[in-house]
């Protein structure tokens, strides 16, 4: 009869040990993966250049150009945006918290916590995701975490719009080039539905190009038809490009943006938006006054920290919503500022 001598036998249970711990450690971190955790911070200085930064004394607000997020004078806050998403093999959840004043202002105030996304998929086939809960909207260039934006201060467009729908989307990969995106929700930017009502959505996407459509039955929005795109003319040069109209019963909005962006080096880019925006009421069939806003914007990137210094040009037609520095009326604002935004 053949035996095993004691030393082989030893070093058998040892390689099988060593193999068995390996693959645990494989298994862990296969496991570990699934989890992921990112986010970011920001803050920023501004100020304004055709006028004082003292609050202004008929409303007790800040002279700024009337967009969401960064319209405070001096050193302000941004927000802090903490991600936790895990994915399985068919199935995840994403869990996306805000916190500061830039997050609050998307729903109103300045303190608390504020759940930015907070949703669950599922990837029924290859081509088709379900998706139940709070997301962002699909309407806009814009995003409301900076780190989205190539601009810091944001458009008319994506002020006016709506921020996140709470409801259940259904997204289609139709092909290599065409995707479309169905869904049904609550009236826009409202997590409790106390009226009844929802709203209908849908995206048609070809190739990085977004045609976007939003449905309520007057009881927010109304109507939007949205459309959403970009092209990269060259290796540093891309063009990105923003058009949407609204109508609630012949109340609401129209507009335009181009995003021209150049990349001059590895770490800085250059980055113009130029919109057009106007507001219409419905009332004696005349257009409210239009304004147009050009934003030059940089964007130098040290490891995870990104510097944006920003100018900012708002000029309306047949409106004077500002001061000036003597303190007179005045259609137009000039303002700086430069935020830093770090993602982890």
């Amino acid at each position: 009869m053949k035996t095993i001598s004691t030393k082989k036998y030893v070093k058998n249970i040892f390689f099988l040990a060593l193999a068995f711990v390996g693959t645990t450690a494989v298994a862990q971190e296969e496991e570990e993966k699934k989890l992921n955790i990112s986010g970011s911070v920001d803050a920023y200085y501004r100020t304004n250049l055709s006028t004082t930064d003292v609050a202004d004394n008929v409303t007790g607000g800040f002279v700024n150009p009337g967009t969401s997020f960064a319209d405070e004078t001096g050193f302000a806050l941004g927000m802090a945006n903490v991600i936790a998403s895990y994915e399985g093999a068919k199935t995840g959840a994403v869990a996306d918290l805000a916190f500061g004043p830039r997050g609050l202002s998307a729903v109103g105030g300045d303190t608390g916590v504020f759940v930015n996304q907070l949703y669950a998929y599922w990837n029924v086939s290859e081509g088709t995701t379900l998706t139940l809960g709070r997301f962002n909207t699909y309407l806009g260039y814009e995003v409301i975490s900076p780190v989205g934006n190539f601009n810091y201060s944001t458009s008319y467009l994506f002020s006016n719009g709506p921020f996140s729908h709470v409801g259940l989307k259904a997204d289609f990969a139709l092909s290599e080039d065409f995707s479309l995106m169905l869904a049904i929700m609550n009236p826009t930017d409202v997590n409790n539905n106390f009226t009844g009502e929802y709203s209908l959505g849908a995206q048609l996407g070809y190739s990085g190009q977004y045609l976007n459509f939003y449905y309520d039955n007057n009881t927010s929005l109304g109507f939007e038809i949205d459309y959403t795109g970009g092209f990269d003319l060259s290796d540093t040069f891309f063009l990105g490009l923003n058009a949407a109209y609204a109508d609630n019963e012949g109340a609401g909005f129209a507009g335009a943006a181009l995003y021209p962006q150049v990349a001059t080096s590895d770490s800085f880019s250059l980055g113009l938006r130029g919109e057009y925006f106007s507001t219409f009421d419905g009332v004696d069939g005349t257009d409210d006054p239009s304004v147009f806003a050009a934003t030059l914007t940089g964007s130098y990137t040290v490891e995870n920290l990104i510097i944006k210094p920003e100018i900012r040009l708002d000029s309306w037609s047949d409106d004077e919503p500002y001061i000036d520095n003597d303190s007179a009326a005045s259609s137009s604002l000039s303002s700086f500022l430069i935020a830093a935004i770090y993602s982890f």
